[in-house]
């Protein structure tokens, strides 16, 4: 027995090139226009030195939120990497559920080197062995964001 043809449906789809995403606000006014993106951002991290700052405007996915009053959060940059954000002056938290959302947020980054003592340091803190902490032995750079403004997709 044969079995019958699928009927060929014909679907219209328009893609507007603009979609306007809806965003929740945080902290001072912001639009999401002109924001690099992430690997935009990280090309732009891997040019600063230790202590250069650039104010800037980017947008990621967020990767994780500060489960206790969502005072800092990270952000998500190629290659694995992470941009860690605090907000300017303590002044706005955002979303404990956040993980997972489109945000973009305006302000300042930086680029921090964490020394292997330090390192050392949170390693035996964070009750690893002898044998874990002796393989640390470069510092760690670290790519930081003192946020003013902040927009989550709602």
């Amino acid at each position: 027995m044969e079995k019958p043809e699928a009927a060929e449906k014909k679907v219209s789809v328009t893609v507007t090139k603009d979609a306007k995403v809806d965003y929740a606000a945080f902290g001072d006014k912001i639009v999401a226009d002109k924001a690099l993106s992430q690997e935009q951002m990280f090309a732009k991290y891997k040019s600063l030195k230790t202590g250069d700052t650039v104010n800037i405007k980017f947008k990621t996915k967020i990767k994780d939120v500060c489960q206790k009053k969502g005072c800092w959060m990270a952000l998500q940059l190629p290659d694995e990497k992470e941009s860690f954000v605090k907000f300017k002056d303590y002044a706005f938290f955002v979303p404990l559920n956040a993980a997972g959302q489109d945000a973009v947020v305006s302000g300042k980054a930086f680029v921090s080197e964490v020394s292997v003592a330090q390192l050392k340091h949170y390693a035996k803190d964070g009750g690893q062995s002898d044998a874990e902490i002796n393989k640390i032995t470069e510092p760690k750079k670290t790519y930081g964001f003192l946020a003013d403004g902040v927009l989550i997709s709602k």
